[in-house]
């Protein structure tokens, strides 16, 4: 069974006109091709779906059904031709748990000033290229390097790395900690999009680990004092949660951000977001 686009776009618009006349003048065509489509359209469906009469033309029960898929199926292809041809006008920049930290809203204010016809969006996907490899986006943030040939990227700058920990902790009482403080807790890892395994601690002294699902879980077992997290900087500043404090661990090396497109097909704005982010993170 084989439904076209064009018998769906007939059937709403003589549902909508009214008449098989007035639908034949939206779609440009004849009467009788009017007629012909919706009928090859019954006929492919195997159901009646208008009756007409001679003063109207109302739909059946199964149109009814058929007419509402219809309009959610050409709505979603007018959407699809829409972002295959809207060119370059929106820069799509997916990230996994944190964009750039306190550089998100400058970094919005600058390019919407310096590239007012490219619409920034930022979009939050916890997957490992944050959105990239799903078509989610067109740039990603990502703070661990991707092992993917089909991917390129940049280093715009570096986070500190921070120990999430409840506020009741006795360590929170500490301004900084070090990674032997931590050697005794339990280090909870998102081992898709985390920055941190136990491999950053010197073997022998590793803490023991405990698996999360995303950010909002890593959150809420950390509140609960049940276990520790290690994770960027941008991380302290775009999640700040009543009963968590974070503190920087003097020597654990940090976080190096990724810019992130894919090598045969990047934005033509990559560069200048590129330069834009490696230019705050550097303080310009």
């Amino acid at each position: 069974m084989d439904v076209e686009l064009r018998q769906l776009r007939c059937l709403v618009a003589i549902v909508e006109e009214g008449t098989f006349t007035d639908a034949a003048v939206v779609l440009g065509v004849s009467q009788a091709a009017v007629s012909r489509t919706l009928a090859s359209l019954e006929r492919a469906l195997g159901v009646r779906l208008l009756r007409r009469t001679s003063r109207e033309v109302a739909p059946t029960a199964a149109g009814l059904r058929v007419v509402a898929q219809a309009r959610r199926v050409l709505g979603g292809v007018e959407d699809l031709v829409r972002e295959a041809t809207s060119g370059h006008s929106t820069l799509r920049i997916g990230y996994a748990w944190s964009a750039v930290g306190r550089h998100t809203p400058v970094f919005q204010r600058r390019w919407a000033r310096t590239h007012p016809d490219t619409e920034l969006r930022l979009i939050r996907v916890n997957s490992a290229t944050a959105g990239l490899a799903e078509g989610a986006c067109d740039l990603s943030v990502v703070r661990n390097p991707l092992d993917d040939r089909r991917f390129d990227g940049a280093i715009v700058g570096l986070e500190r790395r921070l120990c999430a920990l409840s506020a009741q902790d006795p360590l929170a009482a500490h301004r900084s900690l070090r990674l032997a403080d931590l050697s005794e807790r339990t280090l909870l890892i998102d081992r898709r999009t985390g920055t941190t395994t136990p491999e950053l601690w010197p073997p022998g002294s590793r803490p023991a680990t405990e698996e999360t699902g995303d950010i909002d879980d890593w959150l809420t077992v950390i509140s609960s004092g049940r276990g520790v997290g290690m994770t960027a900087e941008s991380t302290a500043r775009q999640y700040t949660r009543p009963g968590i404090v974070y503190r920087p661990v003097r020597d654990a090396e940090p976080i190096a951000v990724r810019l992130t497109w894919w090598r045969d097909d990047p934005h033509p704005a990559t560069q200048a977001a590129v330069e834009l982010l490696t230019a705050l993170y550097r303080g310009d």
